[in-house]
């Protein structure tokens, strides 16, 4: 549930699908053709590839769409006359680098990422996941955090050959199963291996924590909004979220190497994808799905109104985080596209029936989309970043249709050295 607003998690949002015949971006001297709710510079990548296979598209869903009004087809007021350009504040490989310290210091207060390494009990019974098919072993990595806190991660292992990729699925604040489930059998189905994350003090992560002003004491497990007393000068409570990411991938890299880690979250899990592909390049493609939007957008969304996310979404919880001139979610954007293989495709639903929806975000597509060409060069293979609208349903989740799509990225830009 959304602690903002008493709603499924307050993330994402989106606008509805429309087809790009084809363009060139100015500048680049790069004519791609594409369709389809995203740019054709990220459709025509399966060509560069090679494999030849179109992007997947798809049209709006005109039930659905007859159930919304028009500030659901139309730009919003608030974005007249706004300047994206001036809002992207990465514009060099210096930038890149000095945000991600910047961001490390804050949440690590100076120390730096953890080196540690999880715990792990191999073949562990997993009910949660007893409905997929194709695992040959699930293991339990668990992370210890502050306040005696701990990250539970399932690591799953696939029956079929294994592709040597590592996709990492984080779950938001308490949405159902079914979609997560959905999303993990279809990778698994392809050969990946897949660690399977959840929110803090949500699903397999229940629990208590300990009192800041009494140590020894242990509180019941608190919602995100009621973490402001572990907040201080000496710890962040972003570890609670951010941590376990970094640990697992320890473990990862240092046991079975994968070739590349993809990484796809929903809603408070696609929050977490994007400052988390933002922060640490051992991601290698990124799918936040109905998880951000800049912070000059948010008074936008058209339901509910004014969404401005939940606890770990805000300035006024992180000043220290959320502290750019520059609009910080644009810059994590950036920072999650670029370097070899890199790339993040963000989905945004115009029907969510949540939050953080509409079409506001179609104001920002082109100049991420145009910055982070400009960075790689040119390259795709250097770095890639687009939106895909996606309007075939009304519903808070990872769609058919995404997924689908989500598919047939990982497929075209398949990683292999």
């Amino acid at each position: 549930m959304n602690e903002t607003d008493g709603r499924n998690d307050g993330v994402g949002g989106g606008m509805g699908r429309r087809r790009v015949l084809g363009g060139v971006l100015a500048g680049l001297g790069v004519t791609v053709a594409g369709v389809g709710g995203g740019s054709a510079a990220w459709a025509a990548t399966g060509a560069a590839s090679g494999k030849g296979a179109a992007r997947p598209v798809a049209p709006v869903n005109q039930e659905a769409a007859a159930r919304f009004g028009p500030e659901y087809k139309t730009l919003p007021a608030a974005v007249a006359g706004v300047d994206i350009e001036p809002l992207i504040g990465i514009a060099s490989e210096a930038d890149i680098a000095a945000r991600r310290t910047a961001m490390a210091d804050y949440i690590w207060k100076g120390a730096g990422p953890p080196k540690s390494l999880p715990t792990v009990e191999t073949g562990v019974t997993a009910p949660d996941f007893a409905s997929l098919t194709g695992v040959r072993r699930v293991d339990l990595l668990t992370v210890p955090l502050r306040y005696r806190v701990t990250a539970k991660v399932y690591d799953l292992q696939p029956a079929k050959r294994w592709n040597r990729r590592l996709a990492l699925y984080h779950n938001g604040h308490g949405e159902p199963f079914d979609t997560m489930l959905r999303t993990v059998q279809a990778l698994l189905d392809q050969g990946y291996r897949v660690m399977a994350y959840a929110m803090p003090f949500h699903h397999w992560n229940g629990q208590g924590i300990e009192d800041p002003a009494n140590p020894g004491t242990m509180l019941p497990g608190p919602s995100h909004r009621e973490l402001p007393p572990w907040e201080s000068a000496e710890f962040s409570t972003l570890t609670f979220f951010l941590e376990p990411l970094t640990v697992t991938l320890n473990y990862a890299q240092a046991t079975y190497r994968p070739i590349s880690v993809e990484m796809i979250g929903l809603s408070g899990g696609g929050w977490t994808t994007t400052v988390y592909a933002a922060l640490d390049p051992r991601v290698t493609r990124s799918y936040p799905v109905a998880g951000s939007l800049p912070f000059f957008l948010r008074p936008a969304s058209p339901k509910p109104s004014p969404t401005i996310g939940d606890f770990e979404q805000t300035k006024a919880s992180f000043p220290g985080f959320y502290a750019a001139e520059s609009d910080d979610f644009l810059d994590m954007y950036v920072l999650a596209s670029i370097g070899r293989g890199r790339g993040q495709l963000q989905i945004l639903n115009r029907f969510d029936d949540c939050c953080f929806n509409g079409v506001g975000h179609r104001v920002y597509q082109a100049p991420v989309r145009d910055r982070v060409m400009l960075l790689a060069g040119g390259r795709p293979e250097r770095g890639r970043w687009d939106l895909l609208e996606d309007a075939t349903h009304d519903d808070h989740t990872i769609s058919p249709h995404a997924l689908t799509v989500i598919l047939w990225d990982l497929d075209t830009t398949n990683v292999t050295t």
